[in-house]
């Protein structure tokens, strides 16, 4: 059984027994266990959102692929410390499951930061965030898919949080309007969805870190090509402290730290609900962006955030 389906199994028969009258303990555990994957999601959310800044700021002096390349060298060199060791010892599991492994490289490391570094070269780090947030739509629909029960109001609070996005995009209608630029975004978008959905399926046994540093090592592997070829055509970049200051962040705490939390949060409370927290990224962008690099913010981008901030807050409660 996969890891993640495990302790979302756990978890849900916590649920059961308190709504049956469980002792205080069972209690405390389900609120542990959820409390946990709620702040480690909104800790990888709000560790993220500063990568959308970090790519803006670079658009004009590390072409996109370098970025990419260069940001999962030092995730790399972060995690493996903690779970070189591991992943060795379990280098049998992961030969066994290579093909799952070379997939969910190749969608959340190899593809979706090199889409969101190459949005960041005409999209604006507020217009990233707002339409990365609409990628926990997909993560329901690919919960629900395989069989879970989203409830009412988890699905009323995506609703409205998704409704605040859309008018963001949109500056004040439903219907958005989005450029080229954008369009990587979304793409981008959907990559991380499909990732953080197959996690559900991640191999029983095989260790976070250990996991980690697998997928950082074959996203690389699957990105050298790429970057030979932009070192060829476009040259490299020159190393000062407004780039490798950036590289570092997203390499260090946008990676190593976001992901690790990311993936443990939805081992304990699931990808749909992981993805309702996801929908703080454009508040946490906005203002960011904002203090950061003096991207503006009015009304309309207030009320926006208190919808957002409203669905997230009905989607992740108890409540059914």
């Amino acid at each position: 059984m996969p890891a993640g389906r495990e302790a979302r199994e756990t978890v849900a028969v916590l649920d059961q027994r308190v709504r049956t009258g469980g002792s205080t303990s069972t209690r405390r555990a389900t609120a542990r266990a959820s409390g946990a994957g709620l702040l480690l999601a909104a800790l990888a959310t709000v560790v993220w959102s500063g990568s959308f800044v970090t790519s803006r700021a670079l658009h004009d002096s590390v072409p996109p692929v370098q970025a990419a390349f260069w940001r999962w060298i030092v995730a790399i060199a972060a995690v493996a410390p903690f779970a070189a060791r591991e992943a060795w010892r379990q280098r049998a599991l992961i030969r066994r499951h290579l093909g799952f492994l070379v997939l969910a490289s190749l969608l959340g490391v190899t593809v979706y930061n090199t889409l969101v570094n190459q949005a960041g070269l005409t999209t604006s780090a507020g217009t990233m965030g707002m339409v990365m947030a609409a990628s926990p739509v997909l993560m329901a629909v690919y919960e629900r898919l395989g069989g879970a029960r989203l409830g009412p109001r988890r699905v009323t609070g995506m609703l409205i949080a998704c409704a605040g996005v859309l008018l963001l995009v949109g500056k004040g209608s439903l219907v958005p309007d989005l450029s080229a630029g954008d369009l990587w975004i979304v793409a981008a978008a959907g990559c991380f969805a499909s990732y953080s959905a197959l996690l559900r399926r991640r191999p029983a046994g095989l260790g976070g870190p250990a996991f980690l540093f697998a997928t950082f090592v074959l996203g690389a592997l699957m990105l050298l090509p790429v970057y030979a070829i932009s070192l060829a055509v476009q040259g490299g970049f020159t190393p000062t402290p407004g780039t490798v200051g950036p590289l570092v962040y997203v390499g260090v705490f946008s990676s190593a730290v976001a992901f690790f939390a990311w993936n443990k949060a939805i081992a304990l409370i699931g990808a749909a609900r992981a993805g309702v927290v996801y929908y703080l990224q454009p508040v946490c962008v906005a203002l960011l962006s904002w203090a950061l690099i003096g991207e503006a913010m009015g009304p309309l981008q207030f009320l926006c955030m208190a919808l957002i901030l409203g669905g997230v807050v009905l989607g992740t409660s108890r409540g059914r």
